[in-house]
């Protein structure tokens, strides 16, 4: 889940990395009173999760409570890059000389973590390392170990900081591992992370993302899901516990195993380019276990999505074998039948692997209206993509 500036700076806060005061508005009167609380001269910055805000006019100074107010109102509702503005960021200003970057990140290339710093801040950093490569300084951190004071006053020597300010980034350094080992992230950044005049540090923007694998462990985290940005059923899916991300198709799948799944998509999608383009509405891992609950969720989640035409059901029996699978369908269905859901969209279910030939005859015993077995994965998605053609 990637984090607001205002969340990230939240976060920031909460571990002791030096941030700006500041305050959130959802309209322009707040804006108003967040500057006149502030005071002095302001900033207003659009929060939106996607990059080069300042560019499109997003972020805005203002000289006290009136600019703000009539700043906010020319920002609030903007589109930057596809996203609206529908709040903003109030902070003071700030006298800066100089903006430097660094970040943590979770390097899935290598399978490892990765400290980052650069004297280059303020701008894109794909920019500074496509250009500059060697102003960009790297260092593999030991997740055993953490980074430590040692490493992080090595890595800020190694990207050519400032003698003076060495011992401060290496202490945000260490503070932002704190942030990252703590919040179960996968990425924390600074960018810039601004020298002031009185000597001082201030992270000035920030980016967070938090690794949703972890939710389990960070029960405060769901309140930082954007209600603006977060599909309606992908919050219901996140409430049942459920792997699901809405697609911009009409065949809903459901599979066990997210690589599975990413195939089911891949086939779907080549098996509906004779049918007019169809598409999967969604991705959707049930994961190991295909119990009547389980599937009874994914089935109304997907159910539920208007864009549906048919859905599709791929499931390989391994560890829990296809006849559970199908029992599984069978109560599932009947379970929302019983709840006043209306089946009305063709199911077609492949059943393979362990005991998928008694799956397959639990199915057919069951004659459930609008559910087909397929023996194969290409067969099922040519029928999924068919029906969802003929349904549109």
């Amino acid at each position: 889940m990637d984090l607001l500036e205002h969340q990230a700076q939240e976060l920031f806060a909460k571990h002791g990395v030096p941030v700006s005061r500041s305050r959130v508005a959802d309209n322009p009167d707040e804006a108003y009173a967040a500057a006149a609380e502030i005071g002095g001269r302001v900033v207003i910055k659009a929060q939106v999760k996607t990059g080069g805000r300042g560019k499109a006019g997003g972020v805005r100074l203002a000289d006290g409570p009136d600019a703000a107010r009539d700043v906010a109102a020319g920002i609030l509702g903007m589109d930057i890059k596809g996203h609206t503005v529908h709040r903003v960021l109030v902070t003071e200003a700030s006298d800066i000389v100089e903006e430097y970057y660094v970040s943590l990140l979770l390097d899935r290339s290598d399978r490892s973590f990765l400290a980052l710093a650069s004297r280059q801040g303020g701008v894109e950093i794909e920019q500074v390392a496509a250009e500059h490569p060697d102003a960009l300084a790297r260092l593999r951190v030991d997740p055993g170990a953490g980074l430590g004071w040692t490493e992080a006053l090595r890595l800020a020597a190694g990207a050519g900081l400032p003698d003076d300010v060495r011992d401060l980034v290496a202490s945000v350094l260490v503070r932002l591992w704190n942030v990252f080992r703590a919040e179960d992230a996968t990425l924390v950044e600074i960018n810039p992370l601004a020298k002031l005049a009185d000597g001082s540090l201030l992270a000035l923007d920030g980016k967070v993302t938090l690794d949703d694998n972890a939710r389990f462990r960070q029960p405060g985290h769901p309140r930082y899901a954007d209600a603006h940005t977060t599909d309606p059923l992908e919050a219901r899916a996140a409430r049942k516990n459920l792997n699901y991300v809405k697609l911009d198709g009409s065949v809903g799948v459901i599979g066990n195993g997210a690589g599975l799944v990413m195939s089911t998509l891949d086939v779907v999608a080549y098996a509906g380019e004779r049918f007019g383009g169809v598409r999967p509405a969604n991705f959707l891992d049930i994961g190991g276990g295909a119990s009547a609950e389980v599937m009874a969720n994914g089935l109304e989640i997907i159910l539920g999505d208007p864009d549906v035409r048919s859905v599709l059901v791929n499931v390989f029996g391994g560890i829990t074998a296809c006849d559970a699978v199908a029992d599984g369908i069978v109560q599932a269905i009947g379970l929302l039948t019983g709840e006043g859901e209306k089946i009305d969209k063709p199911v077609v279910v492949r059943l393979d692997g362990n005991n998928a030939a008694l799956g397959r005859k639990i199915l057919a015993e069951a004659a459930l209206p609008g559910v087909i077995s397929s023996d194969t994965m290409d067969g099922a998605a040519r029928l999924a993509a068919e029906l969802a053609g003929k349904g549109a």
